[in-house]
């Protein structure tokens, strides 16, 4: 008799962007059936967990504890047990903590699937009417000095469309500055 234990899975679960209705029945299926769910904020993901009845423990994965997190993460994966990553909203791992526990799966061997859904980059694209055949996405904008400067002079040297990600508080001077640019 073989003692070895298959290792889990780690599925990456898009969750909706606003609308809770926005979320499909696969992921649903996946977040109820794992062993955890890792959340960023596992207070605002309670909404959406309580809205389809999903009551899979969850723990908080986030920026300030994916190093330590990790480790252990993936010693439960490879004893068997299946988890879930997802985000506030949206895709997880698109400006969001995550990609040190999908490499680090990786590396132990541990399938990772991804759950498809919402995705705010693509969503703003498709419904721009701008053409979508060729983007470059940055994520969010560098908060100031050099670095956000030389971004933007990036930016507005491609030929192509650019998505990037901006907080609210400053999104009018972050056009102002591109629409300086030309």
């Amino acid at each position: 008799m073989n003692s070895s234990v298959a290792a889990g899975r780690l599925y990456v679960v898009s969750t909706p962007i606003g609308n809770l209705g926005d979320f499909s029945f696969r992921a649903i299926d996946v977040l109820r059936g794992v062993a955890l769910i890792l959340a960023e904020d596992t207070r605002h993901s309670r909404t959406l967990l309580d809205r389809y009845e999903i009551r899979t423990p969850v723990a908080s994965h986030h920026e300030h504890n994916e190093a330590k997190m990790t480790p252990g993460l993936v010693a439960r994966l490879r004893g068997g047990e299946d988890l879930a990553l997802i985000s506030d909203a949206g895709t997880p791992l698109l400006s969001d903590p995550g990609a040190r526990l999908v490499s680090a799966a990786l590396d132990a061997g541990v399938v990772v699937t991804p759950i498809p859904g919402a995705s705010a980059l693509l969503s703003a694209l498709v419904a721009s009417g701008i053409n979508s055949e060729r983007f470059t996405f940055y994520g969010f904008f560098p908060r100031k000095g050099r670095d956000r400067a030389s971004t933007l002079a990036e930016l507005a040297s491609l030929p192509h469309t650019a998505i990037v990600y901006e907080a609210p508080t400053r999104l009018a001077e972050t056009l102002t500055e591109l629409e300086a640019l030309g």
